[in-house]
């Protein structure tokens, strides 16, 4: 195989899977307040494009063995590039709703697909010692992307609304077509240097029947792998840990942009930007960082009711800033990075425990079944959230989303873990 550096495919790649992501996770809200929808209607329509990192194990062994995972990256480059300029498009016209989340649809598709290619394409293209040290690049130019996304672009649209008068359908149209040409050079880019390796094969003939064969034993084989008792607890565990976060993922950012008069704090696209795509994602990010150094120095079941207190009591911010509407940035910027490290510190106890689920045999498509389970918990709070916010206000939300931290520490009460799980040299 031709060598190429890492350095000039990894940065790239992995900001290339972040920025769909957070375009149809985070950006999406932010457009469609901006838009007119009302609170309950984004939330159930933005929710629902989670549906693809729900279930794409169904479709995970085809990229495995159709093609090479080189084709799958470059091809759905091209495809969100596309979907990008789609959105684009379809802003400005009269059936805007419905071509927009056509087009976040297939970007989202395209996107789960991709995630699929580029972690399997990260360990065909790198040695052993390659992957152990790219692995904190990867994770920086995924946050990057995410605070490009959250962050600049939105900083962006407000900034053209500005110098163009307000004009939000033009903004917004701008924007997603600079994004979408960048996704094209990303897919010429990546298309010129992404190395070819020799296991990077796909089977010139498959059968299907023993493809979902092999899905179906790994999927008994999940629920299977401990005792009735304990997979239950571990399924509740999955879909519940998450829940207040899930409830608040969404609002909490149309309550930041959400004019004083509906009970928000009315702040403008470059503000939020700032706060929630900048702020919090450093507060986020260092959360993570200090969850991973705690769990590996002492075990996930020594810090797993630190982090179950971290991911929910730091939500009591939202509290007070749906009482307090704080006119001062600094203070938002302060509640903001308070929640985000809160919930990047207890999130650790999730990740590592999705782990320690999936090991044994069947390790990898176990692990993408807990992803599944894991973007379902998201989902299914996310579908009402916004009807809920509006039937009671932004102050009764996000108090019945402190109530439900008590789901939290339920399900945390019951798991099983082995105390050594965590530690540096128990993760393979």
């Amino acid at each position: 195989m031709k060598t190429t550096s890492p350095w000039a495919w990894i940065p790239s790649l992995y900001f290339a899977e972040g920025l769909p992501y957070v375009a149809v996770m985070t950006v999406s809200l932010i457009l469609y307040k901006q838009l007119g929808l009302s609170n309950a209607e984004i939330t159930f329509y933005t929710s629902w494009l989670y549906l693809p990192w729900v279930i794409k194990p169904l479709w995970s062994p085809l990229v495995d063995v159709v093609k090479t995972k080189r084709w799958w990256i470059v091809t759905m480059q091209l495809l969100i590039g596309a979907a990008f300029g789609g959105v684009a498009f379809t802003i400005p016209t009269g059936f805007w709703l419905q071509g927009t989340l056509f087009f976040f649809w297939i970007m989202a598709f395209s996107s789960a697909t991709h995630d699929i290619a580029a972690d399997g394409f990260y360990m065909l293209g790198l040695d052993r010692h390659n992957q152990a040290w790219f692995v904190g690049i990867r994770s920086t130019f995924y946050r990057i992307a995410t605070i490009f996304g959250q962050g600049i672009l939105v900083m962006i649209a407000g900034n053209i609304q500005v110098l163009f008068r307000g004009s939000i359908k033009y903004s917004w149209s701008l924007v997603f077509y600079g994004v979408a040409g960048l996704f094209i050079a990303l897919w010429i880019w990546h298309g010129m240097v992404l190395p070819k390796p020799d296991e990077d094969r796909g089977m010139e003939k498959i059968r299907i029947r023993s493809l979902f064969a092999g899905l179906g034993d790994s999927v008994r084989t999940f629920f299977t792998k401990m005792p009735v008792k304990e997979v239950t607890v571990a399924f509740l565990f999955m879909l519940l840990y998450r829940m207040p976060e899930g409830l608040l993922v969404k609002v909490s950012s149309l309550f930041l942009v959400g004019s004083p008069n509906s009970g928000g704090l009315g702040l403008t696209p470059q503000e939020y930007g700032f706060v929630q795509g900048t702020v919090g994602i450093i507060g986020l990010t260092l959360g993570g960082i200090l969850g991973g150094m705690a769990a590996g120095r002492d075990g996930l079941k020594r810090w797993l009711w630190p982090m179950v207190c971290a991911i929910t009591l730091p939500d009591i911010v939202y509290v007070y800033m749906s009482y307090a509407l704080p006119s001062s940035l600094f203070i938002i910027n302060v509640c903001v990075f308070i929640e985000q490290f809160g919930y990047g510190f207890g999130f650790t106890a999730y990740m590592l425990y999705l782990i320690y689920y999936s090991q044994g045999e069947h390790k990898t498509s176990h692990y993408a079944l807990c992803t599944a389970l894991m973007a379902l918990s998201m989902m299914i709070p996310g579908l009402f959230s916004g009807y809920l916010q509006e039937t009671v206000g932004y102050r009764a939300f996000f108090i019945i989303v402190m109530l439900f931290c008590i789901v939290t520490f339920a399900v945390s009460a019951f798991i099983k873990i082995d105390p050594n799980f965590g530690k540096k040299e128990n993760i393979e």
